[in-house]
């Protein structure tokens, strides 16, 4: 017996990917035939992912067209609150499950992520990373599904605070000490910790574009 392709889930899921890895910036437009020729799919499940991202609020009509949403400073806002609530938690809840093995390859993301400290957009990559094995380790499933909607959302920001001048040391900084919270079992320490890092993070993005506004 065989199963139908599900082409319509692989079409949705590249495109999909293709924002979150930032292929597709916020304001580029989305076209099918073209999507359909980098993917090797059809136009209909590539139609139909497009219609899906659109209810899901990661793409925006511009007319006839589809084109990439991005976060004005009030949504921006809004997610963050949600991403601090919710990582908070993950780190809270990492505190109390993470095997050691889990710690340990925090330590060693740190460790490595300091080679990257000149290179802004490795980092970005590398920053997701971190977080992503923070929310793992909280050994909760709906936790990690929650901050994976968070996760897409955050694809629409078309920048990153790590470009900050000094932002890139500092934010590394403040990973160690999530995690040497985490390893303590502090979870009140690890949450403390994971929403400082996170109201830095934001602060930095309104003050670069607050300067980005003037010039």
């Amino acid at each position: 017996m065989t199963h139908a392709p599900q082409h319509n889930t692989d079409a949705y899921n590249l495109v999909l990917e293709a924002i979150d890895r930032g292929e597709f910036r916020p304001g580029d437009r989305l076209v099918e035939s073209e999507l359909a020729e980098r993917f090797g799919v059809s136009r209909t499940p590539i139609r139909e992912a497009l219609q899906r991202l659109e209810t899901q609020a990661m793409l925006t009509r511009d007319g006839r067209s589809l084109v990439v949403s991005s976060l004005d400073t009030g949504q921006l806002g809004e997610l963050y609150v949600v991403r601090a609530e919710l990582e908070g938690l993950a780190a809270r809840l990492a505190a109390q499950h993470a095997a050691p093995e889990e710690i340990r390859v925090l330590w060693e993301m740190v460790r490595q992520d300091r080679e990257l400290v000149d290179k802004p957009d490795l980092l970005a990559r590398a920053n997701k990373r971190f977080h992503r094995q923070i929310h793992l380790a909280s050994h909760n499933r709906y936790l990690i599904q929650q901050l994976e909607m968070v996760r897409r959302s955050l694809a629409l920001v078309a920048t990153t605070s790590l470009s900050a001048e000094g932002r890139s040391a500092q934010a590394l900084d403040e990973h160690a000490e999530i995690v040497a919270a985490i390893e303590a079992r502090d979870g009140e320490g690890a949450n403390g910790a994971l929403r400082r890092h996170l109201s830095q993070a934001f602060e930095t993005r309104l003050l670069t574009e607050a300067i980005q506004r003037e010039v």
